[in-house]
């Protein structure tokens, strides 16, 4: 309905709302840029540790206001070029510091370690930690409201399309750790398999944008203003995100340094988790909500987005840098990247049948924090072993679907996500 059209206390008490939502974001997420970028521009020295608390800081806050403003964004564009940018958009603070570290490692084989150690940490970290959590949040709420039965999630048809891109993509990347290398001819190969995916995307079902919190305060501005105010928000942002992600990405190393801590597990796991720290909190407030389904479907497109346009861009990057046209990987590296695709595979395989069990989930999270405490190659190889059992034993169980999501990508619809969750159909949850 059209503000015009509203009562008059309505429209007053919606105008205060927004108003005080879009100050109290805008002033919270200032207070921690401003202080990066008067560091950065103003070329201030400061002790390694200090230097990654304020830039990383920056990345989280930017990476929230990106957020917020492809949300936002959802409210006027459709068609296939503005889903393939949006979707582009949203991945940047995820990539900025791979990326960066791909570039470096060109000219600097010690940087090789970083952008490996970044991509996999990515990656396991949004599949252990964040499809697991959500699943079990959404149980949570179901069976307060009533659904004492209520064991998973139960997914639409539509989201086979994404895990038969995954699935795809997971195979494919077994190549990584076959050969010690990302080789270019693989990054374009996962490149094009992502271009197809965002041509499957803008083609697919559109949804109505079901926004929340600041992006619903930003998608009830009239037309013009919210237009200024979203292209706004993204130069913001990403100029943030470009302005911070070499300082944070040096500094994260330089920190473990002089802290003493491991410097390849604190850039695998900190990075990624202040970048995705946004799309993590946005995936479980909607699943508080009682939309598990939606926010699932979200992480899942995340996945596909990381397992395809990530690792392809890593050699490309290293090419531009000045580096040959392999990425090589030395041991741990390859241990890791094969910990990635076995737990990739794992993940796919429990949840070919469109149902996400909580007996998946727990599986999904105990294996993520199990691998903390090893540290010896033949626990990561142990570890390698199980995510390929249980692989193997769900395709099994679910092998009536394998043929059916191979040929999805191919035959299949999909729904369109512009990287954030959307309207939750009925049923979400599914009792056993």
């Amino acid at each position: 309905m059209l503000a015009i059209d509203r009562p008059a206390a309505t429209v007053s008490t919606t105008a205060r709302w927004r108003r005080r939502t879009l100050a109290r974001s805008g002033l919270i997420t200032g207070a921690f840029v401003v202080p990066a970028v008067v560091v950065r521009v103003a070329g201030l020295h400061t002790g390694a540790v200090l230097a990654l608390l304020i830039f990383g800081a920056a990345v989280v806050a930017a990476s929230f206001l990106l957020a917020w403003a492809a949300e936002a964004a959802q409210v006027d564009v459709s068609g296939g070029l503005a889903t393939a940018l949006l979707a582009l958009i949203a991945v940047l603070p995820e990539y900025a510091v791979d990326l960066y570290y791909a570039y470096v490692s060109g000219h600097n084989a010690d940087y090789t370690q970083y952008a490996a150690a970044n991509m996999t940490g990515s990656n396991r970290l949004l599949m252990g930690l964040g499809w697991p959590v959500v699943v079990l949040v959404s149980i949570l709420v179901a069976r307060k409201s009533g659904s004492e039965k209520t064991t998973g999630l139960t997914l639409e048809p539509a989201n086979r399309v994404e895990l038969g891109f995954l699935l795809i993509a997971g195979v494919l990347a077994f190549v990584i750790p076959a050969s010690g290398q990302i080789h270019f001819g693989l990054g374009l190969a996962l490149l094009a398999w992502f271009g197809f995916y965002l041509y499957k995307i803008s083609h697919g079902d559109v949804e109505e944008p079901d926004l929340i919190g600041t992006a619903a305060a930003l998608g009830d501005l009239p037309d013009r203003r919210r237009r200024v105010a979203v292209v706004g928000l993204f130069l913001l942002s990403g100029g943030v995100i470009l302005l911070c992600a070499k300082p944070f990405a040096d500094n994260l190393v330089a920190a473990g340094t002089e802290l003493g801590i491991n410097r390849f597990l604190l850039v695998q796991w900190l990075a990624p988790l202040a970048s995705e720290a946004p799309e993590f909190i946005i995936a479980t407030i909607f699943a508080t909500r009682g939309k598990g389904t939606a926010a699932i479907a979200t992480l899942i497109s995340s996945k596909v987005n990381q397992w395809t346009l990530l690792i392809g861009s890593l050699p490309i990057a290293h090419l531009l840098g000045g580096g040959g046209l392999s990425l090589h990987l030395d041991s741990r590296q390859v241990e890791e990247v094969l910990l990635t695709a076995t737990q990739t595979m794992m993940g796919v395989a429990l949840i070919l049948a469109l149902r996400f069990h909580r007996a998946a989930a727990c599986t999904l999270l105990g294996l993520f924090v199990v691998q903390f405490p090893i540290f010896s190659t033949q626990g990561r190889l142990l570890l390698c072993g199980v995510y390929i059992a249980v692989a193997v034993v769900a395709l099994i169980i679910n092998r009536r679907q394998i043929v059916a999501t191979v040929r999805a990508p191919f035959f299949g619809t999909a729904i369109r996500h512009s990287g954030h969750p959307h309207h939750e159909p009925q049923g979400s949850a599914h009792p056993q």
